[in-house]
C-alpha cells in the first residue's frame, strides 16, 4: 500500500477538478497539489465529452439578470439562489479567463467577437462554444497547463473511498486503487477536493462514459456528507440508439434542436407540437424527454424502440458545417445526420443533487471541498443545457482561490491523521470477492440495476414502482456481499465492475428514496401518481445523509428565496 501526503487533494480530472488546481497554484504557489483521476490525464470524464457550450453573458443586450431568471425558471425555483447568481455572474470573467489565462479559443462571429448560439430555455442566445465539440477544446488547453506547472498526477487510480479522523467529522483525505498496477494507495492532505463528475450510469441508456460510475458522490454519502435534490436526475432528450454497444446514448447534443432540428414519433408526427406548441423542440431538458418517453410508452416508438430526430430540413451543408462531431459520430453507426432521420431516446445525462455545499465549495465535513456535478444546488429541479460545464469551469475557479486562502492559514495546513485501521477495513472489503470460489457476477448485478432503475426511477416514476425498486435495491446489496471475482486485480474488469457497482448501488438508493419522499412533479422528477406541480407543497429541497444502517435519513427544509421571491419566479416569461 502506498502512501502520500500533500497539502490539497483532488479527486477527479475534469473541468472543475482541474481549474481548482490551476486556480489554487496560482494564487498559493507554495502549496503541494496532488490530482488523481480514473482515466489518463485530459483522456477521460465528462467535461470532455461536452459538445454544446457554455452559458455566459458577453452581450450588451443580454445580462446576468436575465440569465438567473432563466437559470431559476428552468430549475422550477427551488435553487439554491447564492449559487445560481454566482454561476451566472462569474460565468463573463470566467469564460474570458479560459481563453486569455489558458489558451482556450471559442468560435467567432463575423466581426471577431466570441460566437453565441441558441440553447434550449434561454431568453436570448448565449451559449460559448467551439464547433461541437466545446468540451474538448476546454480540457485539452487546462491539461496542457496543469502540465506546464508540473502539478503531479496520479493516472488510472479511482478513489474508492474517502477517509475520515477518529471523530468520523473531519476528512484526511482518500483511499485509492491503482488499476494498472494492481495496488491501493492512501493519500492524507490538509485539504481535499471532491471533483470527480457524476456520471449516471446506473441506467440502461446513459450519456458518460463507461468509466463513470457516479463514485464522487456514493463516496461523499458514504463519509456522511450532507446531501440534496437527488430525486433531481435530468434525462438528455436525445441519445443515439446504438443496440449492442456501450455507446448506447452518448449524446446529440442540444445545440441541433436549438437550430431546428425536429422529433417524430414512430407514426411520423412531430409530436412535441402537441406537447409544448409554444417552443417544440426548444422546450427545456425536462420536457422534451419526458415528451418522448410517453410516445415511446404508449404505443409510438419508431421502429428502433425510440423517437427520430431529422434535421435535414436544415440543409446538409448547414448540418455537415456546424455539427461535424454529431455528424461523425452518426456515420459510425450508420446513420445520416445530414440527410435522415436519426433514432434517439432520453438517456441518463447528469445529477442535478450533491453535496451541500456554500459558494466556495464548502462542504459539511472540515477539509472538504466539493466543485462540479457533485455538488448540488446550483440548478434546482433542472439544469439548462450550456449551464454545466459552466458550473464545472465557474466552480472550479471558485474553489480554487478558496482553497488558495484557506490552504494560506496555517491552522488549515495541518494534515489530520487517519482513524486507525480505517484504510485497511476497506481494502479488505473490497477485496473479498477475489477470495471467493463461487457467488454472483458483477456484470449481471450490474445489468440487473440498470434495468430496475430504467423501468423503476426513470423518466417517469410512480409511488409502487419506487417501493418496487428499494426492496429489489436492498436485496442486490445483500447479493453484492456474495460477488466472487477471478483472476487478478491488475486491468481485470471483473474487478473494477465491482467496485462500480457498489457506487452505482448507493446512488440509486439515495435517488429512488429521494424520488419517494417527493409526491409531485417538479422539473426533471415526473411523478405519474402526482403528474402536476405543486407550489403550494413542493418548495422545499430533500437533504439527506447516510443512517447507521446505510440508508439515508431524509429532511425537508423550505426554500431560501435570497434573491428572487417566488412570485418573480412564477410570473416570468422569457
Amino acid at each position: 500500500m502506498q502512501k502520500y501526503t500533500t497539502d490539497l487533494l483532488i479527486i477527479g480530472m475534469g473541468a472543475a477538478a482541474q481549474l481548482g488546481a490551476l486556480y489554487a497554484s496560482e494564487e498559493n504557489p507554495d502549496i503541494d497539489i496532488l490530482i488523481a483521476t480514473k482515466a489518463l490525464r485530459g483522456k477521460g470524464g465528462c467535461s470532455r465529452m461536452v459538445q454544446g457550450g457554455f452559458n455566459v453573458v458577453l452581450n450588451s443586450a443580454d445580462s446576468h439578470e436575465k440569465h438567473l431568471m432563466d437559470s431559476l425558471k428552468g430549475g422550477q425555483y427551488i435553487n439554491d439562489q447564492e449559487l445560481t447568481k454566482t454561476l451566472v455572474e462569474q460565468a463573463t470573467p470566467t469564460v474570458k479567463e479560459l481563453e486569455t489565462k489558458f489558451g482556450c479559443f471559442f468560435d467567432r462571429s463575423s466581426d471577431g467577437t466570441i460566437h453565441q448560439k441558441a440553447f434550449a430555455g434561454q431568453s436570448f442566445d448565449r451559449t460559448v462554444h467551439k464547433g461541437d465539440l466545446t468540451g474538448i477544446e476546454i480540457v485539452s488547453r487546462i491539461t496542457e497547463q496543469v502540465i506546464k506547472r508540473k502539478i503531479p498526477v496520479l493516472e488510472e487510480c479511482r478513489a474508492v473511498d474517502l477517509l475520515l479522523d477518529e471523530a468520523g467529522t473531519t476528512v484526511t483525505g482518500a483511499l485509492f486503487f491503482n488499476v494498472p498496477r494492481g495496488e491501493f494507495v492512501v493519500v492524507e492532505a490538509a485539504a481535499t477536493l471532491v471533483a470527480t463528475g457524476g456520471g449516471p450510469t446506473q441506467y440502461r441508456f446513459h450519456a458518460p462514459g463507461p468509466e463513470k460510475s457516479a463514485d464522487g458522490i456514493a463516496m461523499l454519502y458514504r463519509a456522511g456528507v450532507e446531501m440534496k435534490d437527488m430525486e433531481m436526475l435530468q434525462f438528455h432528450p436525445t441519445g443515439l440508439i446504438v443496440p449492442g454497444s456501450v455507446v448506447a446514448g452518448a449524446l446529440l447534443e442540444e445545440g441541433l434542436r436549438g437550430a431546428g432540428a425536429h422529433l417524430f414519433n414512430g407514426e411520423g408526427e412531430r409530436y412535441m407540437q402537441r406537447y409544448a406548441p409554444d417552443v417544440a423542440e426548444r422546450a427545456t431538458r425536462d420536457v422534451v424527454s419526458r415528451s418522448s418517453y410517453l410516445e415511446m410508452i404508449n404505443g409510438r416508438p419508431c421502429a428502433e424502440g425510440g423517437v427520430h430526430i431529422c434535421a435535414k430540413h436544415l440543409g446538409a451543408d448547414f448540418v455537415l458545417k456546424n455539427f461535424p462531431g454529431m455528424a461523425e459520430r452518426c456515420q459510425q453507426f450508420g446513420y445520416d445526420l445530414a440527410n435522415g432521420v436519426v433514432p434517439v431516446s432520453p438517456t441518463a445525462h447528469f445529477f442535478m443533487g450533491g453535496a451541500v455545499i456554500d459558494k466556495n465549495g464548502k462542504a459539511s465535513l472540515e477539509k472538504l471541498f466539493v466543485a462540479g456535478e457533485d455538488a448540488g444546488g446550483v440548478h434546482g429541479a433542472n439544469r439548462l443545457g450550456g449551464n454545466g460545464i459552466g458550473e464545472s469551469c465557474v466552480y472550479g475557479r471558485q474553489v480554487g482561490k478558496a482553497l488558495a486562502k484557506y490552504l494560506a492559514q496555517k491552522e488549515h495546513r495541518a494534515v489530520v491523521k487517519t482513524r486507525v485501521g480505517m484504510p485497511e477495513e476497506i481494502m479488505d472489503n473490497l477485496t473479498a470477492p477475489l477470495r471467493r470460489q463461487n457467488g454472483e457476477d458483477p456484470f449481471a448485478l450490474r445489468s440487473e440495476i440498470q434495468e430496475i432503475n430504467w423501468n423503476k426511477v426513470g423518466v417517469a416514476r410512480q409511488g409502487d414502482h419506487l417501493e418496487e425498486a428499494l426492496a429489489e435495491f436492498s436485496e442486490i446489496r445483500q447479493r453484492m456481499d456474495r460477488m466472487c471475482v477471478k483472476g487478478g486485480v491488475s486491468y481485470n474488469m471483473q474487478f473494477t465492475t465491482s467496485l462500480d457497482i457498489r457506487s452505482m448501488m448507493d446512488t440509486s438508493l439515495i435517488v429512488a428514496t429521494s424520488a419517494l419522499e417527493r409526491k409531485e412533479t417538479r422539473g426533471a422528477h415526473f411523478r405519474q401518481d402526482f403528474p402536476k406541480q405543486n407550489d403550494e407543497y413542493g418548495l422545499f429541497n430533500i437533504h439527506l445523509k447516510r443512517g447507521e444502517d446505510g440508508f439515508p435519513t431524509l429532511a425537508q427544509k423550505p426554500v431560501n428565496f435570497t434573491y428572487k421571491t417566488l412570485q418573480e419566479c412564477q410570473t416570468y416569461r422569457k
